[in-house]
């Protein structure tokens, strides 16, 4: 199961990204969190303390695996054994790669960064039997062709306001070009939900969940703890959105299970 979490900035993404992290994990899957937003807090929302080194910033390595000569890089370099030297494991067990940051103001010594991370996030999604979440930027940069195919589903986190709505049509557009088709919706902060839920209805959004303004997520931020760890009318609602993934992923698994059986059947 592989889930991208996107929306506009401040709109409570990694909250949910690492709430749903931390609840899955608990339920006995192997969780790989990816936290590919520059602004790099998943961490804190897992409840990590001693946050790894950002993959950018280990840039010998980088070098070495994705620089040429001459300014070139490579658009395919090893990154298979990335998730275990550069990531942690937090609590629950839930294991954390951070990617950070990537300068794309023209200079080209960045180049091979940029391919790096995008390499490591193909893989991820592609080759990882774990459940992988990643907390996205404000749009669908590190996604490719080849690497959108393994994303089961793109999950926009929509406040009131019509400027995080016009984000998410955005993202879908950009996304439907890349061969992402299932789009979900999840309602942050929303005091009269329905009038939000119809506009993403318009768009072609299933809204799987709304979570209310809760002053436990300030309280745990100001502590230093993960959302999880501190409870709440927020973390209550965010369980019930992961009992929906979970619910929609098995049924996936079961109808593949019966194309795969149909298809066996059928012969060349």
């Amino acid at each position: 199961m592989k889930i991208a979490i996107s929306g506009k900035g401040g709109v409570g993404k990694t909250t949910l990204a690492g709430t749903l992290a931390r609840l899955f994990a608990r339920d006995g899957y192997n969780v790989l969190a990816i936290d590919a937003d520059p602004s790099m807090n998943l961490g804190s929302a897992l409840g990590i303390k001693q946050l790894p080194r950002p993959v950018t910033e280990h840039k010998a390595l980088v070098q070495e695996r994705a620089g040429m000569p001459m300014g070139m890089y490579k658009m395919n370099p090893k990154v298979d054994d990335i998730v275990q030297m550069c990531g942690c494991t937090g609590p629950d067990n839930v294991k954390l790669v951070v990617m950070g940051t990537v300068d794309t103001g023209g200079s080209g010594c960045m180049c091979p960064a940029n391919a790096f991370v995008k390499a490591l996030i193909r893989h991820v999604i592609v080759r990882e039997k774990d459940l992988v979440i990643l907390d996205m930027e404000a749009g669908i940069e590190h996604l490719g062709r080849a690497t959108a195919r393994g994303v089961d589903a793109m999950i926009a986190v929509v406040e009131p306001g019509m400027r995080s709505i016009d984000t998410v049509e955005r993202i879908m557009q950009l996304g439907k070009e890349i061969g992402i088709n299932r789009y979900l919706a999840v309602i942050n902060k929303a005091t009269e939900p329905g009038v939000v839920e119809e506009k993403l209805k318009d768009l072609g959004i299933e809204v799987i969940g709304t979570i209310p303004y809760d002053p436990k997520l300030i309280e745990a931020d100001l502590a230093g703890k993960a959302p999880v760890d501190v409870g709440g009318p927020a973390v209550e609602s965010i369980k019930k959105i992961k009992e929906k993934l979970q619910e929609m992923f098995e049924k996936d698994a079961e109808q593949k299970k019966e194309d795969d059986k149909a298809a066996e059947q059928k012969g060349p």
